[in-house]
């Protein structure tokens, strides 16, 4: 049965607005849609975008090429939208593999996103005025592990007191200042 012939073609009327070769559109569209996106989605190796992309794209060529669908001989037009999806998706394919992976549009997930210079200058305005609240004795150790980076066996020497309090002491200004930088509690392990 060709698409002219089909029973939809034949009984039903063009909506009000509408002209023939839409309403022809339509039903070509209802009645082969569901194959050609089955067939075009396993071609796009799922990708259901470029599926439905390849959808459209078909029945556009059908649109061009009225002949083809009211050609004599034909017992459906079905093999003739397959043939036409099937190049379009090779096509496709081809152009995607021809041309270098394009880049810069992504955010690649394990890329770090910084804050911009306004913000990590106010974060450290915060992190100064919190500091300042701690007693000398834990801001000392927070300075020297924390911010010049020594160790634990390092400013205990410095310090000249022994690592464990080291160790304590910057447990405790950490847990201070998570009080006083509530915002901030997750940066502050």
């Amino acid at each position: 049965m060709t698409a002219a012939t089909s029973p939809a073609h034949r009984t039903a009327a063009p909506a009000r607005g509408t002209t023939t070769a839409e309403h022809e559109m339509a039903a070509l569209q209802r009645e082969h849609g569901g194959p050609l996106f089955a067939l075009l989605l396993r071609l796009c190796d799922g990708d259901r975008q470029r599926a439905e992309d390849l959808v459209q794209e078909t029945l556009v060529r059908a649109w061009q090429h009225p002949e083809a669908l009211h050609a004599d001989g034909f017992d459906s037009v079905r093999p003739w939208l397959l043939t036409v999806a099937r190049r379009l998706a090779i096509d496709a394919r081809r152009a995607r593999l021809a041309r270098p992976p394009e880049a810069g549009g992504e955010v690649p997930e394990t890329a770090r996103v910084s804050a911009d210079h306004a913000e990590r200058a106010a974060a450290t305005l915060d992190v100064r005025e919190a500091v300042k609240t701690l007693t000398p004795e834990h801001r000392d150790v927070l300075v020297l592990v924390y911010f010049l980076g020594a160790s634990v066996a390092e400013a205990a020497q410095t310090l000249g007191v022994p690592p464990g309090t080291v160790k304590s002491r910057a447990y405790y200004a950490l847990r201070a200042l998570r009080r006083v930088l509530p915002g901030y509690a997750a940066d502050l392990h």
